[in-house]
């Protein structure tokens, strides 16, 4: 399996604490089928102030940790990015990171606020794939109005975006109504990538395999493969060809 979004690089945003607990954080990863992981911390401007600089710099840390440690983890990076006017300026200035480059495609792993849809999202989603960047949106399945209403993610496919699921949304991990939201998506075949979203040891750790095997059942095993490894594999080779020149 492949990771498209996790939250391992220390100190940086709300993920892990330090470097012990992201070695630990790789070590379960590695032993749940993880291959390869894309670090997405936060870019959320006024909390998270995140560059490639930043991120980059923390990258080569973990990764000379990791061999250092002998953890069979490959690791490249791009960010999360919050929904805000900021997109705008921050395309503009190229200071956003990226997976990479995918059908033509810059692919952007884009959050929207959990409580909502803010109005107005679908014009610069229209907007970012006029300057070919497909968002990957993030974990909408427990956004609250998509929970609430899961027909309210149907325009963003519309208009190109790809979706990214958290694998303990899955299996109930993030609740009921979460959990209801990821199987209306699954069913009708609306969910590009499954991926961690983790943040740490206990609560939101990097394991992924009970969601392979709950999807493998469910949907057949081309599913869970297309989902955790088809499409994740070659947006992590496309994240990892890119970055190597920020090294």
């Amino acid at each position: 399996m492949y990771d498209l979004h996790c939250h391992m690089l220390p100190g940086i945003d709300d993920g892990a604490r330090n470097m012990d607990e992201a070695l630990s954080m790789a070590e379960l990863a590695v032993a749940d089928g993880v291959h390869g992981v894309v670090l997405t911390p936060h870019v959320h401007p006024g909390r998270w102030e995140n560059t490639h600089a930043t991120i980059s710099a923390a990258l080569d840390g973990l990764r000379a940790a990791l061999a250092a440690n002998e953890i069979p983890l490959s690791v490249a990076y791009a960010a999360e990015v919050r929904l805000s006017d900021d997109i705008l300026v921050m395309v503009s200035q190229n200071t956003l990171p990226f997976y990479g480059d995918i059908e033509g495609y810059r692919v952007m792993l884009l959050e929207f606020p959990h409580g909502h849809i803010v109005p107005g999202s679908d014009k610069l989603v229209k907007w970012l794939m006029a300057k070919k960047i497909r968002p990957m949106i993030a974990h909408p399945e427990r956004n609250k109005a998509v929970m609430r209403a899961p027909e309210a993610i149907l325009p963003f496919v519309e208009l190109g975006c790809w979706l990214q699921v958290t694998a303990n949304s899955v299996v109930g991990g993030f609740g009921a109504p979460a959990a209801k939201t990821a199987s209306w998506l699954l069913e009708r075949d609306l969910v590009s990538v499954i991926a961690s979203d983790a943040h740490n040891l206990k609560y939101r750790s990097p394991q992924m395999s009970r969601a392979y095997a709950h999807i493998s059942d469910k949907f057949g095993v081309d599913r869970a493969q297309r989902l955790f490894h088809d499409l994740p594999k070659q947006v992590f080779e496309s994240a990892h060809e890119t970055k190597i020149q920020y090294g």
